[in-house]
Order: C-alpha cells, then sequence, then structure tokens
C-alpha cells in the first residue's frame, strides 16, 4: 500500500508473503502505511482531501539469474543480503526514469546494502505487481 500526498510519498507498508486474505492485508496495510512507516510522521485528519491510496498486488517472486531479464516498467525487486532486505515495485523505477543498472543500485540502498550488493553476493528477485490506483 503506497500513500501519496500530490507527487510526493507519504506512506508504503507492504507485506511480501500475506497470510490474510487479501482484503485484510490491504486495510492492515493502509493503516500502517497511514500511522507506522517511520520516514513519516502519521497522517493528520486534515491531509485526507489530499491523499491518494495505490494497491500493489505483487506476483509470485522469482530468482533473477540474468540481470537482462529485469524489465523496468515490468518488473519489481527485492534485493537481500543476511537481514537486509529491500523492495521497489515497477512503478519506481520509472517514475525516477532509472536504467536496469541504476534500479538494482536503489533497490540495495532500500535495503541499506552498498548499491554494488548485487553484484557481490546479495539474492535479486523480481516480480509484476497490478497497480490499483
Amino acid at each position: 500500500m503506497s500513500i501519496h500526498k500530490g507527487t510526493s510519498l507519504r506512506g508504503c507498508v507492504g507485506t511480501i508473503h500475506p497470510t490474510l486474505p487479501l482484503y485484510q492485508s490491504v486495510s492492515g496495510c493502509a493503516v500502517a502505511a497511514a500511522s507506522e512507516d517511520e520516514r513519516f510522521e502519521p497522517l493528520e485528519l486534515s491531509e485526507m482531501s489530499e491523499i491518494e491510496f495505490e494497491i500493489s498486488v505483487l506476483s509470485e517472486i522469482e530468482n533473477v539469474t540474468d540481470i537482462q531479464s529485469i524489465v523496468i516498467g515490468s518488473h519489481g525487486l527485492i534485493v537481500s543480503k543476511g537481514n537486509s532486505r529491500g523492495l521497489l515495485l515497477p512503478q519506481v523505477a520509472i517514475q525516477h526514469e532509472w536504467d536496469r543498472e541504476q534500479f538494482l543500485g536503489e533497490t540495495c540502498r532500500k535495503a541499506g546494502l552498498p548499491p554494488t550488493a548485487w553484484k557481490q553476493g546479495a539474492t535479486v528477485q523480481r516480480f509484476t505487481a497490478e497497480v490499483f490506483p
């Protein structure tokens, strides 16, 4: 679940492997994105008229063995190493006009890893997403 205020991200929380039915996962993630995303202050009631919610339902996750198989705009990425993991949705690379290597590097950064970790033993996975604005 992503929350946007204008063109700015205002909160984003999700789950890769939900244990609840989709409608319950979505509602729980919406509340968490609005109130628990540590990067942002909790939403205020006065902001609600300016807020847009975006739901991304992820496909099955696949391991990437060849980075050329990553299609910008179609695939989102997960990079993990040890206890660190970062996920970026497919639409993020388009919004920032990133190429494949920039997208990989930024996903590494999201995981708290060096931007070249994808070349140095980190696991890279891809997925697609059905987006509901």
